[in-house]
């Protein structure tokens, strides 16, 4: 199974800090399911113009079936991934960012100012997540099923998730 993981980040793209939400993507996909797992691995700065092409190239070139970004989805400036996702998609699948937002909320009272979204492009799921690495620990094991029968309808694959 081929997926991407997309880090949005002036300062980590710069190499002022590491990219900690990528490994910590990597930690919880390969945990979870039993597929063996190709992956592709992007570092970006916040640029919407630079997101949507990479987006597309994931999806119709590189043909990855999962794409999940982390970063960029707050109330900045600079935090455009929700738009960026948008103007790609071919559905969007508002209910991932809305279980993030209610699963966070009880934990974070600032988890209001997420605007995280999913959807398909073609065959693949492309999904927003936080950038904060203990946001995506938290955020993203409440979405494994989810994401298991969202491929399974869109690419006719069902990814075995571990018990």
């Amino acid at each position: 199974m081929k997926i991407a993981r997309v880090k949005l980040s002036d300062r980590a793209a710069a190499g002022i800090y590491p990219d900690a939400s990528g490994p910590e993507i990597e930690r919880i996909v390969e945990q979870s399911f039993d597929e063996p797992i190709e992956w592709v691995r992007v570092l970006l700065p916040d640029d919407r113009a630079g997101l949507e092409q990479t987006l597309r190239r994931l999806v119709d070139e590189e043909q990855c079936l999962l794409v999940l970004t982390a970063g960029g989805t707050g109330p900045t400036a600079r935090d455009f991934t929700p738009e960026a996702t948008r103007a790609v998609l071919d559905k969007e699948l508002p209910g991932f960012g809305e279980i993030m937002r209610l699963n966070s909320y009880a934990k974070v009272k600032t988890a209001i100012l997420s605007r995280a979204t999913a959807g398909v492009r073609g065959c693949s799921l492309i999904i927003n997540l936080p950038g904060r690495p203990t946001a995506v620990a938290e955020c993203l094991p409440l979405l494994l099923p989810a994401i298991a029968e969202a491929l399974d309808h869109i690419a006719g694959f069902r990814p075995k998730l571990r018990s």
